[in-house]
């Protein structure tokens, strides 16, 4: 994996290589930049996977016409490559991924992504027209932010790459914090700055610099398309779930470095590395623990690793290295993120870069097949609501805030009844967002000073519920975690918590093939008779044993409940609402670990 930038306009070496060097973490084996010695200028940080020796950045065109910066891995760029010599290409690498999209670039100009599977970012400069284009993956896997600073046109993999230009402008977005107060992250397009954008999951932007203009489209959006109830047997769905799955994983074991998986015991992770094992038989895993046993998972990927026969690596995570991450986070994450699982997956992603330099996880299983407990939920807040449940949830809440003690474990049940009921009060288009919220609608507005409607605060959700094509809450439940959670929560997760420690992860789920089989399948055979990620597990169970198809999720969380409870971590509210949470949190009268936390990780940087 890499790291990219550059810049159209004003600057000079010293800036290009003060941008690169702020990527360092991202491609530590080597730095390169070009420019055409007037006014564009393109960097690169490599993490050496493929072609190790042939592969550097930027890297030019045969031709010497175009030239390149790319962060990702294409799955497919053998049969590109052969596709691409077929039609008289001429490669000078011996098989780099880099150079298949250059000259498909030069071959089928913008249209190249829509052939191209994988995950990616990258800009390509165009001598022949003089502009710039940039993509991003159907899913936003990598990242990619940009701006206009006047005439000037600026992106990078990373905010802390664009804040190093000396007249860049670092005023926060009164509404971008606003959104993270309400979600956790932050919300493609936005970014925590003004003005700066974050270039959405499947779109591509051409920058023409003669005329200044810029041109962003969209060329991929997941919808889900089911086939009609009972039109294919469950068996159909099963073996095509694990005949797709298995290519997946395959595709994504070609590395000329050493690899593994990660390995929580779930039926998500030990799919994948049961399939990885198949082809690759030396393979390592890695899984973490925790002491407290409601939050550690390291004896469910042990048993998993023994039944599938793997070399599996361990490490228990104390209390006192958590509370470090949660300190370093703060200063390395370059936009504000509240959901703590970063922490544990900090920790995996550094104790695995220790032996590996590439991981397969199981990110994105959830989301395609309606593993969380808030899919669950729906049926109950349905029947809730045809009794008029909007109205009863404030006075049912305030009943339970005082006869339902909190407790601080994982996933707790007083936790699940309250958030449930704190979330009824919401429209359904906005409800699974206000269901996850670290803040609510009235809180947000007394802490930043704004006048929002839950419509303006939410709309990235309220246009994935409208986007649905399908009827039916579930399907409409499913677009919403697919199009925006997944994107910008637990991918950007994923990539800031892996790149930190320069390690790339790849997610056989998201394969392109895959998940166009996965979103042909009703939403009855993806949560059955309460029975999360049904079909999915029923296709597990011609390769796994049933105590790990059947075992239920356990998230992958630390307790920063009893750390706020108790005072173990520092932290100074910076609003006075989140002072008044704070004092109801140590006192036990309320949870409100979720807004403690999203305040807690807000850099000063981001509060000036």
């Amino acid at each position: 994996m890499c790291g990219i930038c550059g810049f159209v306009g004003q600057g000079n070496q010293e800036n290009i290589d003060s941008m690169v060097s702020a990527l360092n973490h991202r491609g530590p084996d080597a730095q390169g930049t070009w420019s055409n010695d007037r006014d564009v200028f393109l960097g690169h940080t490599r993490l050496a996977i493929i072609d190790l020796q042939l592969g550097q950045q930027p890297m030019l065109s045969h031709n010497q016409q175009f030239v390149i910066s790319f962060n990702g891995e294409i799955y497919n760029f053998r049969e590109l490559r052969s596709e691409l010599e077929g039609k008289g290409h001429i490669f000078k690498s011996d098989h780099s991924d880099t150079e298949v999209i250059l000259n498909g670039y030069i071959e089928w100009g913008c249209k190249v992504v829509d052939r191209m599977n994988g995950m990616w970012a990258f800009a390509i400069y165009d001598k022949r027209n003089h502009s710039l284009f940039l993509s991003r993956d159907r899913f936003g896997e990598k990242p990619l932010f940009y701006c206009k600073h006047g005439s000037d046109f600026i992106f990078a993999s990373e905010l802390s790459s664009i804040e190093k230009l000396p007249y860049f402008d670092k005023k926060i977005s009164k509404l971008a914090l606003a959104k993270y107060l309400a979600h956790g992250y932050v919300p493609a397009p936005l970014s925590i700055f003004q003005n700066v954008y974050k270039l959405p999951a499947g779109s591509n932007l051409t920058y023409r610099i003669n005329n200044d203009k810029i041109e962003q489209s969209k060329y991929w959006d997941f919808s889900l398309e089911p086939d009609a109830p009972g039109q294919q047997s469950e068996q159909y769905y099963a073996e095509g779930i694990l005949d797709l799955l298995e290519k997946s994983v395959k595709a994504r074991l070609v590395s000329d470095v050493h690899l593994g998986t990660f390995l929580s015991g779930g039926i998500d992770s030990t799919s994948i590395t049961s399939f990885a094992t198949k082809h690759c038989p030396s393979l390592e895993t890695f899984s973490i623990g925790f002491r407290d046993k409601s939050f550690d998972e390291s004896q469910y990927a042990l048993d998993a690793s023994k039944y599938i026969e793997t070399k599996h690596y361990s490490e228990v995570c104390s209390e006192a290295r958590m509370l470090e991450i949660s300190r370093q986070l703060i200063d390395e994450l370059d936009e504000p993120f509240s959901d703590s699982s970063v922490i544990a997956t900090l920790q995996l992603c550094k104790f695995s870069s220790s032996r590996i330099k590439v991981a397969l996880g199981g990110d994105g299983a959830d989301e395609l097949f309606a593993g969380y407990d808030p899919f669950k939920a729906i049926k109950t807040a349905a029947f809730f609501d045809n009794l008029g449940g909007r109205v009863l949830s404030k006075g049912l809440l305030k009943v339970c805030d005082t006869c339902i003690p909190v407790s601080h474990k994982n996933i707790s049940l007083d936790f699940k009844i309250k958030r449930f009921l704190r979330g009824m009060n919401s429209p359904w288009c906005s409800r699974h967002p206000t269901w996850l919220a670290p803040f609510c609608l009235n809180e947000i507005n007394e802490a930043i000073g704004l006048k929002l409607s839950q419509e303006e605060l939410y709309s990235e959700a309220v246009e994935n519920w409208e986007d649905c094509q399908q009827d039916n809450l579930l399907d409409k439940s499913l677009n919403f975690y697919v199009s925006n959670y997944l994107q910008n929560g637990i991918l950007t997760k994923l990539d800031r918590s892996s790149m930190l420690n320069s390690l790339e992860v790849r997610s056989p789920f998201l394969d392109l093939e895959f998940v166009d089989f996965v979103r042909r399948i009703p939403s009855n055979l993806k949560l059955k008779q309460g029975v999360s990620k049904y079909i999915l597990r029923k296709a597990c169970t011609r390769i796994l044993p049933p105590k790990i198809v059947n075992r239920p999720k356990k998230g992958f969380g630390v307790p920063i409940g009893e750390w706020f409870a108790y005072g173990k971590i520092n932290f100074v509210p910076k609003f006075d609402l989140t002072k008044r949470l704070l004092s109801e949190h140590k006192s036990g009268k309320r949870d409100n670990r979720l807004a403690l936390f999203a305040d807690y990780m807000l850099n000063e940087k981001f509060m000036a």
